[in-house]
């Protein structure tokens, strides 16, 4: 069997969900040998290839309008789909804002932080999502395979989701795997 695609996006997230996938440290040589990354945030490749992959990953959740067509892009072009992370599985911390008006969000992000330097209260509309309504975990947008929670997920649990890929197997969640720390 030659070795599996495989593709990485993250949406509304910190990186650390990404970083736990680094953390995979030397693993990530062993993986290499199995699986080829074609796109990733952490890669200069940014958008899975037209012809697809066998396992996407989508970290963060769902929150504007290109992170809608990042998640469905994704979806259209991968076979086993994995929301990785709480963002992602649950909306997470994003979902915060939920309970903000939107125009009332942009206005803090953009004009009120005590670290922004906008004195003409400028909220940019070109080249940035447009808000949706509601911060949302990706199976709101688009159907999910695999579910792997944790804020971030340890990179135990990632390695064990990703070899359960690549033996052909779909993971089993429990005990050790949805350990906190």
């Amino acid at each position: 069997m030659g070795k599996i695609r495989l593709a990485t996006e993250w949406l509304d997230a910190c990186a650390g969900c990404h970083m736990s996938i680094l953390d995979i440290d030397e693993r990530i040589l062993t993986l290499l040998e199995h699986a080829e990354i074609t796109s990733s945030p952490i890669t200069d490749l940014k958008h899975p290839p037209a012809d697809g992959v066998d396992v996407g990953i989508l970290t963060g959740a769902v929150s504007n309008t290109h992170q809608v067509e990042a998640a469905k892009e994704m979806r259209e072009h991968c076979k086993i789909l994995i929301a990785l992370g709480d963002c992602a599985v649950f909306g997470g911390i994003c979902t915060m804002r939920n309970f903000f008006p939107k125009e009332e969000v942009l206005r803090r992000g953009y004009i009120e932080t005590e670290s922004t330097h906008n004195p003409e209260g400028i909220i940019p509309d070109e080249g940035i999502g447009i808000l949706t309504d509601r911060a949302m975990a990706v199976d709101e947008v688009v159907p999910v395979d695999v579910y792997l929670p944790g804020c971030p997920p340890s990179a135990d649990a990632i390695w064990y989701v990703i070899t359960e890929l690549l033996a052909g197997r779909k993971p089993v969640l429990s005990g050790e795997v949805l350990k906190y720390e």
